[in-house]
């Protein structure tokens, strides 16, 4: 996969050279009066240090212009630093001269002093200031190299943790389509496992089956493909689940479900609920002889959404499987921690005086 360094052009813009370019040019205006107080504080004489800090000024920005400008025109390209080294060690040995003479002459009509000729220059003072600002030159120079190579790194390591969370994510929603994708098939394997029994048995009420079946695949195919839903239509999915499963188990089952008006537009995963309904009839409900009642309830506690599914079923005890969690509720963990790690959890408790209650909380969030 190409990375996002790799789509850049390999050259910057003329502005941003040239904002880099100035941004060098003011750093070595600084460390050059740095350099000169260094120099009068070395030789002892402090009546010098105005005209010392402008002659030391001058030279390094006139060689910060000579070096720097030319690693920017011709060796900024990534392709050809790694042959920077051999010329531009050559550079740095023939500017310094160069910025040596050229800022004393400025420094010297700066400040309104005759500036030495170039006949007379360099004398022995001069070569060994030469051989110093030759050494300063080096050093700055370096400081800049590793300064970009920094920015540089930092960059790419910015990119490649941008990479890793559009990956991580991509991983994210694979895995959550996966958990989802389990739910729906174990739903209606189920029912058309009824259906095919009832039709031999009882014609009429295989056909009630097949209606609320109808109106539930319309309830939930028009959202089961994305990624999140309405409390609405979440409790619509829901009333017409638990109308399917009225049908097959009669007066053995009845239901309730409470969703204040302020919460309808609550976003919420898709088809996060079905699993603790389902888990409340299957191992609650159905083995009882004579069923009961399940309760599904909405409501806001701070900023979390809590949703309770109640019934009056078997209880924890009365199941193993149940005690354990089931793959639905399981599943629905797996989706809550993907999704919102430690800020949503659903945990099973013991309804009084018989029953299960499965209380779910998640962050409150609106379309």
């Amino acid at each position: 996969m190409t990375s996002l360094i790799d789509t850049l052009p390999p050259r910057p813009a003329l502005p941003q050279r040239l904002h880099r370019f100035l941004r060098d040019l003011r750093l070595a205006a600084f460390y050059s009066a740095l350099t000169g107080v260094l120099i009068t504080l070395v030789e002892g004489n402090p009546q010098i240090l105005a005209s010392q800090m402008v002659y030391s000024t001058c030279i390094g920005s006139i060689a910060a212009f000579i070096v720097d400008g030319a690693r920017l025109a011709f060796w900024d390209d990534p392709s050809r630093r790694k042959h920077i080294w051999p010329p531009f060690v050559a550079l740095i040995v023939l500017a310094a001269p160069v910025a040596h003479y050229c800022g004393i002459v400025l420094g010297s009509l700066l400040l309104g002093v005759e500036a030495p000729s170039l006949a007379s220059y360099p004398n022995p003072r001069q070569v060994s200031m030469i051989l110093f600002s030759m050494l300063c030159i080096a050093a700055f120079s370096l400081v800049i190299v590793s300064r970009e190579r920094l920015e540089r790194i930092k960059l790419e390591r910015g990119e490649a943790l941008l990479h890793a969370e559009a990956v991580e994510r991509q991983a994210l929603q694979a895995q959550l389509r996966l958990l989802q994708a389990q739910i729906e098939p174990h739903m209606l394997f189920n029912t058309l496992a009824n259906l095919q029994g009832l039709i031999a048995i009882d014609p009429q009420q295989a056909s009630r089956m097949l209606d609320q079946l109808i109106q539930y695949l319309r309830a939930t195919l028009s959202v089961s493909r994305m990624e999140t839903t309405t409390l609405d239509h979440e409790f619509a999915a829901l009333e017409a689940y638990l109308g399917l499963m009225a049908v097959r188990m009669g007066a053995r089952l009845s239901y309730r479900c409470s969703l204040p008006e302020a919460l309808r537009g609550a976003r919420l995963p898709t088809m996060l609920l079905q699993p603790l309904v389902e888990n409340a009839i299957v191992h609650g409900l159905e083995p009882k002889i004579d069923g009961g009642m399940v309760r599904i309830e909405a409501a806001q506690r701070g900023d979390s959404l809590e949703i309770v599914v109640c019934d009056t079923g078997l209880g924890l005890d009365g199941d193993g499987a149940r005690a354990g969690g089931g793959v639905g509720l399981s599943t629905t963990r797996e989706r809550l921690q993907v999704l919102y790690g430690e800020r949503a959890g659903v945990e099973l408790q013991p309804s009084p005086p018989q029953g299960t209650l499965a209380r779910l909380t998640l962050p409150l969030e609106f379309a």
